[in-house]
Order: structure tokens, then C-alpha cells, then sequence
């Protein structure tokens, strides 16, 4: 990603070194992980970690702020790589190519490390996603169309992948990085074709791959809801059920698998909370979709090895640890 590897994830804070250090060691540290720049004023503190060919920078910030990357900043080793910055809290302006992005929390921006930028912000919160622009299916001239242009955060193609950017900011350091990556790519590429009005001109892979990701996040939001089916799940995605099967045939599980293993999960989980000890199991399984409680039951032993009620019960006991009853979790 930059001139030196980085074993991530990593964490910078202001306080590491003395104050009359700071400026310096913000540059340095800027520069080794997000890229050549200069300051106009410290960040509090930088996380970062890389997904593969990805990295992803979390810089927060409680004065206001910026930088400047000039012509001087620019180094072979960046002129393939790009930027989308996506700000989680604050406000901002990124510019570059005579055109400036004003920019909200959740709103996104693209910015080529191959030619100058500036950044302007409030005290703020924003992660960074660097990445080499031949991941992008999208030519040189449509990239260039889309520096420092906002991708609202609020709506459309663009609120998935803000959301997506923000929620990986916590997940640095994971298992299974490379695919993280990947799926981070398909749905920033999807936002930016959308501005460009080109989205059905990706390449189907890269369609299919962000359409199970939407999937995924429509289901885990509506996990309560007991209307949840796949022929549901097909209809509001405006494909067919055949589809939605054909989609999910080399995924870990079925769409309807999916739904009732993330429902029995999160059942689980209420089941051994101690705060939920007094709420009827049966209202713990309405809660999350499964309004009948003899199925209820059935589906849970089948999952853990007994039903609800003794599950809970021996959690409640200590026969087992903090994960659940003994032998008992999965």
C-alpha cells in the first residue's frame, strides 16, 4: 500500500510524544499510513489496519483541522492508489481537481493520490479507505469525474457502503481481512458508479457479490420481523426467489438457513443475559421471529443440543462459562 508494510492493526495517539514532537510525528505517521501530506493541525489519534490489498485508516480529531497534499507530497509508490473518505462525525470539505466536496456525517468523497488535494474539516471523525485504483472497475476518465464529488451517506447506493466503511472501522485485525476487503471495494464501487449513473455497468461479479452483502444486512435487520421469508427477502430486492437461491448456492448457508441460524443466534444470546432472566422464553423467541413456541423450542434444541428453558436454566446455574451452559455452545 505505501513504501512501508504494515502489520496493523495499528494505533497512533497525539500523547505518545511530547507536544513539541507532535507536528513531526504526525507527518511521519500520516505519511507511512494514509499517505504524503502536510497537517495544518494534529489529529488526537489514527487507527489503521489493511484488509488485503485495502487499507483502512480511522483518524479523530477534536479541533478543527485539515491537510494539504501538494505536488511535493506526490511519490511513484501512490500514483496507483485512491482514497475514499467517509466521515462518521463533523463536517468537512475535501477539494481537488477544481471542484470541492462539502460534507456530512455518513457522506463519502473519492480523492486520485496521484495529484494534489486539500482537506478541510471541523473536530471530527472520518475513516479513510486506500486502496489501487485497477481495483475499481471503472475507467480512468470516470474516476476522474468522481474526485471530490459527495456521495450522500443518507441515501441511495451511497448509505449501505457508508454504513459498511464505518462498521469495518471496529472490525481491523479480523480473520478473513482479504474477503473484507474485497466486499469493501464491490460496495464502494457500486456507490460510485451509482453517482456516475453507471451501476449496471459493472461487472456482474461485482453485482452479485454487493447483492448478497445488501442481502445479508436486510436480513439482520429484520431478523424480529416473522413476515421474514426468502420469498420476502426476493421481493424487496426485486429479483426472483430462483435467483436469490442461485445467489446464495456458494454461501455457507441457504436463505432461509441464514435467517432462522441469525434468529436462534440472537435468541441465544437474550437467553443468557442476566438483565432478560424474567422475560418469558417464549417472548424472548416472538422477539426475534419465532412466534411459535413449540417450533421454537425444536429449532433451538436442534441448534444446541436442548431446549430453551434447560439452556437457560443451566446458564443461570454456572454449569458452563461465560460463552453459555457446558458443551453447550456452537
Amino acid at each position: 500500500m505505501t513504501a512501508t508494510g504494515l502489520a496493523g492493526p495499528l494505533e497512533f495517539r497525539a500523547t505518545d510524544v511530547p507536544a513539541a514532537a507532535r507536528e513531526d510525528y504526525w507527518r511521519h505517521v500520516l505519511g507511512e499510513t494514509l499517505g504524503p501530506l502536510e497537517p495544518v493541525d494534529v489529529p488526537d489519534r489514527v487507527r489503521v489496519g489493511d484488509l488485503g490489498a485495502v487499507r483502512v485508516g480511522e483518524l479523530s480529531q477534536r479541533r478543527p483541522g485539515g491537510a494539504r497534499r501538494t505536488a511535493r507530497h506526490l511519490r511513484g509508490v501512490d500514483r496507483e492508489l485512491c482514497k475514499v473518505d467517509v466521515l462518521s462525525r463533523g463536517r468537512g470539505v475535501v477539494a481537488q481537481d477544481g471542484r470541492e466536496a462539502a460534507l456530512a456525517p455518513g457522506d463519502m468523497t473519492l480523492v486520485d493520490l496521484s495529484r494534489p488535494a486539500r482537506w478541510s474539516m471541523s473536530p471530527v471523525r472520518c475513516v479513510a479507505v486506500t486502496f489501487p485504483r485497477a481495483l475499481l472497475p471503472l475507467s480512468p476518465d470516470e474516476l476522474g469525474r468522481l474526485t471530490a464529488v459527495r456521495v450522500p451517506g443518507d441515501r441511495g447506493p451511497g448509505a449501505p457502503a457508508s454504513a459498511f466503511v464505518l462498521g469495518l472501522a471496529g472490525r481491523l485485525g479480523e480473520a478473513g481481512g482479504a474477503r473484507l476487503g474485497t466486499a469493501l471495494v464491490d460496495v464502494l464501487a457500486v456507490a460510485l458508479a451509482s453517482r456516475l449513473g453507471r451501476a449496471d455497468a459493472l461487472p456482474p461479479a461485482t453485482r452479485r457479490r454487493d447483492l448478497v452483502r445488501r442481502v445479508h444486512a436486510y436480513i439482520e435487520a429484520r431478523l424480529g420481523n416473522p413476515g421474514l421469508t426468502p420469498r420476502a427477502v426476493a421481493a424487496a430486492h426485486h429479483v426472483s426467489v430462483r435467483y436469490l437461491h442461485r445467489l446464495f448456492e456458494a454461501q455457507e448457508a441457504t436463505v432461509a438457513e441464514l435467517i432462522r441460524r441469525r434468529r436462534l443466534e440472537r435468541c441465544r444470546r437474550d437467553l443468557l443475559d442476566p438483565a432478560l432472566r424474567r422475560e418469558p422464553v417464549a417472548a424472548i423467541g416472538a422477539r426475534w421471529g419465532l412466534a411459535n413456541p413449540a417450533h421454537f423450542s425444536r429449532a433451538f434444541r436442534a441448534a444446541y443440543g436442548v431446549p430453551p428453558t434447560e439452556y437457560r436454566a443451566l446458564a443461570a446455574s454456572g454449569d458452563g462459562d461465560a460463552g453459555g451452559p457446558a458443551g453447550l455452545s456452537r
